[in-house]
């Protein structure tokens, strides 16, 4: 194939017999760092790269890198390994740190892509030029077709308000031109669940008597490779960013990052949808998410289907999600990080000169608010390392891609038990987490803080908690996440200062900051 001077075609080609996606080289729009890990594992690629003179990429290329899930990939070439210490008792205590983290690696790291490659399955086989196929992992948690047919006659959006029907096709409306092995589709049924797997909506996939694009059988075809895609609560950061995740683990399994793709939400009502996040789509597409209910009565056929890993599966990524305890740091959450900061052009600004960028998160809401929380401040304030800020990351008073510069921008981040901590997944590499109060609820920050590889603090003594204004929930009762809380202020800055201490002598933190002084870009204020 030649190649015009200048305008290098990038081929790339997707894992496991996915199709083929086309992009100008110049758009591959990747954090510098992950480039030599997506040209490692595209090698037609590379090589088109190293035979253009003008290929801006050169430099990334060669490199004896990989993810963690790819053929002969060797574990010193990994992308981020995971580090476990001793566990004394309990699960895993008697297995070595290295046995668990291998454990954790599949858990909830690269390895769990690995699985779902090793899981993928043809349900659907194409025989002939301009067939169809589908291929699925385990449970249907995650599917890919290529010329497929929906027929969407039965959606009726405007008198459903259920989001996940389970009736939407009949025998005939959804399928391809393939040779279909029923037996192997519905053995994956076992998961059958709105959020945990797409069996509901494949479960009637037929082998149709038709090419469905090729014979003219669609009122509407989808050229564009196409995410669909069954949403958790886009109110809540921690659930949507569920999806989140599972989608950028789902262009691993798919082999491609390109932004030249359609992304359809897969929602059988006619409600709304409410997403304080939405900014964050501008990382996975160019173009508005695509309601459903806009295909009502369309048949409706798509080259490149891909049906990517849902935000509750069993044991999936994050919510559900068994980890081995003493063990943190996962590439897939840092390089998920990493990702949507690029692309969302939120840069990392820091650190200062001899000082820790501390922000603490205030809520308006009802509970969990610290009701001494001017006091708190006024301590940490009080402390010349300490460069402290107050913020209220309510999306009516500061937009999400605000929201993210601040966290990207801050060494120790403070806060209650709530939703807003999820943002320490975009904390940088020497970041600290301190869940003021867990609020009997240990594991859910404290994990998510595991997965990306930021140190996590807690309150540790109950009898230092100076006030609690209890209150009550209409259908739970009372729980300490409807109480506000006093603490205790010395308590509080022990913690604080044992968090500074750490992000201080945190390696990358010393080395960002010799060479920001080398290079005499040392900032001394926010």
């Amino acid at each position: 194939m030649s190649m015009p001077s200048g305008s290098l075609l990038l081929l790339v080609i997707v894992l496991q017999s996915s199709p083929q996606v086309t992009q100008p080289l110049p758009q591959l729009n990747l954090p510098k760092s992950h480039l030599p890990y997506f040209f490692s594992s595209h090698h037609a690629l590379a090589r088109a790269c190293e035979q253009d003179d003008e290929c801006p990429y050169k430099e990334h290329l060669g490199k004896k890198v990989c993810w963690g899930y790819e053929k002969n990939c060797r574990k010193k070439n990994w992308f981020h390994t995971p580090v476990c210490t001793k566990i004394t008792s309990g699960w895993g205590s008697d297995r070595t740190p290295e046995q668990n983290a291998d454990t954790f690696w599949k858990e909830a790291d690269f390895g769990y892509v690995w699985e779902r490659l090793q899981e993928m399955t043809v349900m659907c086989k194409p025989q002939e030029e301009d067939d169809s196929s589908l291929s699925c992992v385990k449970h249907m948690r995650h599917c890919r077709a290529t010329n497929i047919y929906m027929d969407f006659a039965n959606l009726d959006p405007d008198h459903n308000s259920n989001r996940y029907r389970e009736d939407l096709f009949k025998t005939g409306q959804i399928g391809g031109h393939c040779k279909l092995y029923p037996g192997r589709l519905s053995a994956e049924g076992d998961h059958k669940s709105a959020l945990q797997s797409w069996f509901a909506e494949l479960e009637m996939f037929s082998s149709l008597p038709f090419r469905p694009i090729h014979d003219g059988k669609c009122d509407i075809v989808l050229n564009k490779p196409t995410y669909l895609m069954k949403l958790d609560a886009g109110v809540n950061m921690y659930h949507h960013f569920c999806d989140f995740i599972n989608l950028y683990a789902s262009q691993h399994i798919n082999g491609s990052f390109s932004q030249d793709v359609n992304i359809i939400m897969w929602d059988t009502s006619g409600l709304n949808y409410g997403d304080f996040f939405d900014d964050t789509w501008k990382a996975f597409t160019n173009y508005p998410v695509v309601h459903m209910r806009d295909y009502d009565g369309k048949k409706v056929c798509i080259r490149d289907a891909v049906f990517p890993l849902l935000p509750r599966m069993r044991f999936g990524l994050y919510y559900n999600m068994p980890l081995v305890p003493k063990c943190s740091g996962t590439g897939l959450f840092k390089a998920f990080s990493e990702h949507v900061l690029h692309r969302l052009n939120i840069t990392q600004e820091g650190p200062l000169d001899n000082k820790v960028r501390v922000t603490l998160l205030s809520r308006s809401t009802q509970w969990r608010r610290i009701i001494n929380e001017e006091e708190l401040i006024n301590a940490m304030k009080s402390e010349t390392r300490l460069e402290v800020r107050r913020v209220d990351y309510n999306w009516k008073k500061m937009s999400f891609l605000e929201q993210l510069k601040v966290t990207q921008n801050s060494d120790l981040l403070i806060g209650m038990h709530g939703a807003g901590l999820t943002h320490s997944l975009f904390l940088p590499d020497w970041g600290v987490l301190f869940e003021l109060y867990n609020c009997e609820d240990p594991r859910c920050y404290k994990d998510l803080a595991r997965l990306r590889g930021v140190a996590y603090y807690t309150w540790e003594n109950d009898n230092k908690i100076t006030d609690r204004q209890r209150g009550s929930h209409p259908t739970v009762g009372e729980h300490a996440k409807f109480v506000n809380y006093g603490f205790d202020v010395a308590e509080f800055m022990r913690i604080v200062q044992k968090a500074a201490d750490y992000i201080q002598a945190h390696p990358t933190f010393v080395t960002k900051q010799n060479n920001m002084k080398d290079n005499g870009n040392q900032h001394t204020e926010l």
